[in-house]
């Protein structure tokens, strides 16, 4: 039908906005798989330096740590899936879309004017006897018309005796007229129909030529689209990729040879009753070697400072677990909570990203690590109890309980806090807790917690329950 070709010829500027949007489809995904293969990235280091530096040991770490190499690898192949998707698809689909459609000056694709054209040009002809068809079939049914209103007043005539014969003879001379228009209207109006149909035939081969040749550039599109949408289907599909395979073999492989047998006998050789021993001696005083640092000079220290533990022997035997070393504290780590936290400071102005409060989070995972330096002394009097009456330098106990009631007061905590040695208090901010004693000069407080727990924490970490 006249003007229905332009269905036809929208779809090759639709041609050209599928490509476009093929092509945010891919860019899309490839920005999917960067970010996929970051985030990989970043949990296996994180959690790499967390099991490292674990509690865990021995064949069941390796196994562990498998899984952030296989994070690793799977990374880079999903990099290598964005690369790509970007360098050959995406540019695949650039370069076919610039070659198949050319833009003109005035707007629109060469391609777009080039069928609308041919459409017009076979269809002018025929459209222009349709219009002459529709002009004589108008002509026809208006004589039609006239000629059933003449009939009807010349019948009506006949009955009304009040006209002449003069009159009548016109009514009749009318009605004659208009079955001649009649004749002649239709006569014409056939004659243009069957010039139509005549028409038609070339009409339509003429139609369907310019047809096809929209319908071959749009086979060229789809095959085009067909052939990158299996291009993209192989470069996603990691399952054929022997190197994917590869990796999770060997995963199956590192974890299959985790043997608790072996992780318990290196533990018995080298933090057990098998470890070397270092059985005291006789050994001369000295004043430099019995001294030591208590919990309240640590908190003060403001420079790097190595904590080492004191031999009564004097002779320092080196232990073959890879896990032993000296407790070394850098003026970073070994800070009061009041430089190391501002509680005021606004969370925008600290440039953390929402991985590094998570990374923070998942460092308290493990309730002590490797490295760390467990007390030697013993005595069968419970000299090492937390809550005695005097600690190992002679100083008074913290948490003695000889604070007056009078002085209790009830608090509530502003900010969260964990506590960084065994003699601190750990709590949420809104916790309630009871102050023991005030503050002291470097700013802590004593107080007890609802479950009967006693420690230190910082003052300005609280407020009075009005």
């Amino acid at each position: 039908q006249v003007g229905n070709y332009k269905r036809t010829v929208k779809r090759i500027d639709d041609g050209h906005r599928l490509c476009n949007d093929l092509m945010n489809c891919i860019h899309e995904r490839a920005r999917i798989e960067k970010v996929y293969a970051q985030q990989l990235t970043e949990w296996a280091k994180r959690w790499k330096q967390l099991v490292e530096k674990g509690p865990q040991y021995g064949t069941v770490e390796r196994a562990w740590c498998a899984f952030m190499s296989e994070a690793e690898k799977v990374s880079e192949l999903h990099l290598e899936v964005k690369g790509s998707l970007m360098n050959e698809d995406f540019e695949k689909i650039k370069n076919w879309q610039k070659e198949a459609f050319h833009k003109q000056m005035m707007g629109g694709f060469k391609e777009t004017k080039e069928a609308e054209d041919g459409f017009r040009k076979a269809q002018k002809p025929w459209a222009k006897k349709l219009k002459e068809v529709e002009a004589a079939k108008k002509a026809y049914h208006a004589a039609c018309k006239e000629e059933k209103l003449a009939m009807s007043r010349e019948t009506n005539s006949k009955a009304d005796p009040a006209l002449n014969p003069e009159q009548l003879k016109k009514l009749q001379d009318k009605v004659e007229r208009s079955k001649q228009d009649v004749l002649k209207t239709k006569e014409k109006y056939e004659k243009s129909l069957k010039e139509l149909d005549n028409a038609t035939p070339q009409y339509m081969e003429n139609m369907e030529q310019v047809f096809e040749q929209c319908q071959q550039f749009e086979e060229k599109r789809l095959r085009f689209f067909r052939e990158v949408l299996l291009e993209v289907q192989k470069h996603l599909d990691l399952s054929n990729v022997a190197s994917y395979k590869n990796i999770y073999r060997e995963l199956e492989q590192n974890i299959k040879t985790a043997d608790a047998v072996e992780d318990l006998r290196w533990f018995r050789a080298n933090q057990g009753p098998g470890m070397s021993m270092n059985w005291p001696q006789f050994e001369e005083w000295s004043a430099d070697l019995n001294r030591t640092l208590s919990r309240r000079e640590k908190k003060k220290a403001s420079d790097g400072v190595t904590l080492t533990g004191i031999n009564q022997t004097g002779d320092q035997v080196s232990q073959p677990n890879k896990h032993s070393s000296s407790l070394s504290v850098q003026s970073n780590t070994v800070q009061s909570v009041q430089s190391s936290y501002n509680p005021f400071e606004d969370e925008e102005d600290t440039g953390s990203t929402v991985s590094e409060k998570e990374d923070n989070k998942i460092k308290n995972v493990s309730s002590y690590e490797k490295n760390q330096n467990y007390p030697t002394d013993w005595s069968d009097e419970e000299s090492n109890n937390p809550f005695s009456s005097t600690d190992a330098n002679g100083d008074t106990n913290p948490f003695d309980e000889d604070t007056s009631p009078a002085m209790e007061v009830r608090v509530r905590a502003l900010y969260d806090y964990e506590g960084q040695e065994q003699d601190e208090l750990s709590f949420k901010a809104g916790k309630k807790l009871t102050k023991m004693e005030n503050e002291d000069e470097q700013g802590w407080c004593k107080g007890r917690l609802d479950n009967g727990q006693v420690g230190l924490y910082p003052a300005n970490y609280v407020e009075p329950i009005q």
